[in-house]
Formats: structure tokens, sequence, C-alpha cells
């Protein structure tokens, strides 16, 4: 990464070449840096008054690398450029990056003010009378997102999928994972199984979700995040937005948290003249959740390896049973049995291990988050959060492994627990019928009792 000067220095450089009366850059501020981008808040003082940009390049050195399923940033810049010109709110482009700015691959974009974190849309006092309008503008303006003309530029830029190679590529990366996770390879076969019929093929955001949409007072400022944009199944991006992931506990209500689905599809239909059926809908939700529940794995897997060393990562991967149990929910619901709350103190130690992990956790989210703040806070939470899932899994890991073995047993042979594992695995990537007797409850049951170890607060539990 260059100096911060030089970095400084190719800025001026650019904005004074960009705006006349240009005087220089009062501030700027690195919000984030992935692994391959980087995005800066810059403040530019004018002889007209004081101006904000939002700056997106790629990290030095990963020119032209992408994500898997990512997009590169001028193609980012091309599609805010488009969106903009089709009435969808988005920040404006104000300069794609050229080899001579020396800056790298990127844009400069204007810098908007509103609310991003989906915890705070669903719940701040201030937003209160725009969150039953939010869900009918998704659907207005992701209407607007679909009926986009596919033009040659768009068209080379994208890939273009089907739903059913979708499934079958996520499918792909988690059995390269090689983790036994018999309710993923469920919820891939029933994907396989019940594909749409004769899907249209349209722009695609492939992030449209509550997180990824600013909102003020008005209602939705902008889109952010199109780095996922493809060409496919319009349906995607509504099913996406109303997985329960990005409800923020507001399991209630369906559409991000904030609205119903029947506002959600109303908003689509007045503009775009296309009734969405809940079955369309319903296929992509699960799908939403089935790809959220490999993603996860996926970044703990990197983490793993060395890839992306973070304290956030292995955090991230216990999320999978999050989205299981969402797919649980919709696929095979019904009834299951939870471990009772466990007393801390019980044993003969003074004090018990679980209750030496409980003072670490009281003093990472008490003394440490408590009193600092910004990123090292958040860490800190982040921290916390990994002893309560290692204090849960000592005090009731081995009985729901005991209960898990004894369904498996029933299901099958005598073996070892791993060993059934892996083969209620394997008979589900093969042909074993989805309504296999006792299949059902297993599944339930060990992924409900998995998310109590993993996050016992998430929603998907209380449905």
């Amino acid at each position: 990464m260059p100096a911060d000067s030089s970095l400084l220095d190719a800025l001026e450089r650019l904005l004074a070449g960009q705006f006349d009366g240009h005087q220089k850059i009062a501030e700027y501020e690195q919000l984030t840096a992935g692994a391959s981008q980087q995005t800066f808040r810059i403040l530019v003082e004018s002889e007209a008054g004081s101006s904000q940009f939002a700056l997106r390049r790629a990290q030095p050195g990963a020119q032209g690398e992408t994500a898997p399923g990512q997009v590169g940033l001028n193609t980012e810049a091309l599609l805010l450029q488009t969106a903009r010109q089709a009435g969808i709110p988005v920040p404006e482009v104000i300069h794609v990056l050229q080899e001579e700015d020396g800056l790298g691959e990127g844009f400069l974009m204007q810098w908007l003010e509103g609310e991003t974190l989906g915890q705070r849309i669903v719940s701040s006092d201030s937003l209160a009378s725009v969150r039953p309008q939010l869900a009918r503008q998704c659907g207005e303006i992701l209407a607007r997102v679909h009926g986009i003309a596919l033009h040659d530029k768009l068209v080379d830029a994208l890939p273009t999928v089907t739903p059913a190679a979708l499934v079958e590529d996520t499918w792909k990366i988690y059995r390269e994972l090689r983790v036994p996770a018999p309710m993923i390879d469920f919820s891939a076969r029933w994907l396989l199984e019940h594909l749409p019929e004769s899907p249209r093929q349209t722009l695609v955001h492939g992030d449209f979700r509550n997180g990824n949409l600013m909102i003020d007072e008005t209602g939705i400022r902008a889109v952010l995040d199109w780095e996922l944009a493809q060409i496919g199944d319009p349906v995607r991006d509504l099913g996406w937005l109303c997985v329960n992931s990005w409800r923020f506990g507001r399991a209630d209500l369906p559409v991000g948290g904030f609205g119903r689905v029947e506002d959600l599809l109303q908003g689509y239909r007045s503009v775009s003249g296309i009734a969405v059926s809940q079955e369309d809908l319903r296929f992509w939700q699960v799908f939403g959740s089935f790809w959220w529940s490999v993603t996860t794995l996926m970044m703990a897997a990197t983490w793993r390896s060395g890839e992306t060393p973070s304290l956030e990562r292995p955090v991230i991967g216990r999320r999978s049973s999050e989205a299981q149990m969402d797919c649980v929910n919709l696929l095979i619901p019904g009834d299951y049995q939870l471990p009772e709350v466990a007393q801390l103190d019980e044993g003969t130690q003074l004090p018990m291990p679980a209750e030496l992990l409980q003072g670490v956790r009281d003093f990472l989210k008490g003394e440490v988050a408590g009193k600092e703040s910004g990123q090292f806070a958040f860490l800190a939470k982040v921290a916390a959060n990994s002893l309560g899932i290692a204090q849960r899994e000592f005090l009731y890991g081995p009985g729901l492994a005991d209960e898990e073995h004894q369904r498996l047993q029933g299901l099958f042979d005598e073996g070892a627990l791993d060993d059934l594992r892996w083969q209620l695995v394997q008979e589900l990537r093969g042909n074993l019928p989805l309504d296999t007797p006792s299949l059902a409850d297993h599944l339930r049951q060990s992924v409900a009792g998995q998310l109590w170890i993993d996050q016992p607060g998430y929603s998907g539990l209380d449905l």
C-alpha cells in the first residue's frame, strides 16, 4: 500500500483537475479495507465551500482481482451510472479512475448521508414513520432495476447465470469444504427439485437487502453495493430481501425486518406490470438461506487457511446454523427440543470453567467494549461472542452430540458419530428420498441444537 503522502498527492491532483476552485483536502478517512477493495471518505475545500466524496479503489497489488462472483470496480461504476439514468437512487459517479490518475482502478462518487446499519433501520425512532413505506419502495426500485435494458456493455461485463447453475455451484463450494452439514445437502436437493419454470433473465442487483440500502426520513436514499450484480432470474433479488438473516430480529416483518411481502409485491407490480408468485419467491428465499449457510462456512475456511486472518471470520462461520435453521423453518417446520439452561457453577471446582469464561466475556463486553469506541470496541464484542460460543459448546455440546448420535443410529446402522454424519451426507447427495421417515425430525433437531450453541438469541429459534 503506498504511503499516505503518495495517496494524498494523487488525490489532490485528481481533485484539482476535476473541480474548478479546488483548494485542498481537509481530511480523509479510510472506511473499509477488504481483500480487494478500499473505501475512503474525503472532505474537500474549494472556493464554493466544503464538499464530501467517497473514493472506491482496488487494494494496491490487487488490481483487476475480485472475489468469486464479484464484478470489478469499473463494472460497478458502469452499473451505478446505468442505474442513475434509469431513475434508481444511487450515488452519482463523479469520475472513473484512469491510469494517469495514479490511484489504480476505481471511481470517485458523491457522498450521501443516511442510515445504512440494518439494526438501526428496523428500530430507530427517527425512521418509524417511513418504515411502513419501505417494502413498497423496494418493490418499485427493484422493478426499475430489472427493467434496465441489457446493452452490450452490461452483457459483456456481467456473468449470466441460471437458477440450476447457482444451486449446483453453491453446493459444489460446500462439498469442497469437506464439512458434514446434512441440512445444506437437504436444501440443495430440494432446490434442484423445485427450480422455477421458465424464469426471466434481467439485470439482477445480487445483494439487495437491508444493510445495503441507505435510508433517511424520506425513504430509500440510495441502493449500495452493486459488486455482485449479474444477469439472471430477477426474483432472486426479491427473495434475498426477505431472507430472515436480514430482518435483524424482526422475523414478523419478512421484508428486511421493516415491511410486508404484500407491499413489496404490489410495489413491484405497480412498476413492472408483473405479478411474482409466492412459489417463486419462496424458492429464492430458500436459496438465499442456503447460499448464506455455505458462504459463512467459506469465510471461516479462509480464516482457518490463513488467507483472511480476522477475529470476525470464525464467528461468522458459526452463523451457518442460523441460515440452516431458516431453511428448516421454510422446508421442514415443526417441533424440536432445546436443552434446559445450564447453571454455570454446577460442579465442585471454584470457579467452574464456564464461570471463568463468563468472567472474561463480561470483561470484554463491559470494561473493554463499554469504554472504547470504533473498531476496537467492535472487536471486543466479537471476542466476547467467540467465548460465548465456546462456553455453550462446553455446557451443551456433549449432550446434544449424544442425542444426535442416537437419532442417526435409528436412521442407519451402528457407527461413530462422525461416520454416521458423513453417511447421512453421502446418502443425501445420492438418492435418499427427502421424505424418508424420521429424516426431517433429525435435521430439525440437529440444526436447532447447533444454533442453540452458536447463537441462541437468533430469531429462527422463535418461529
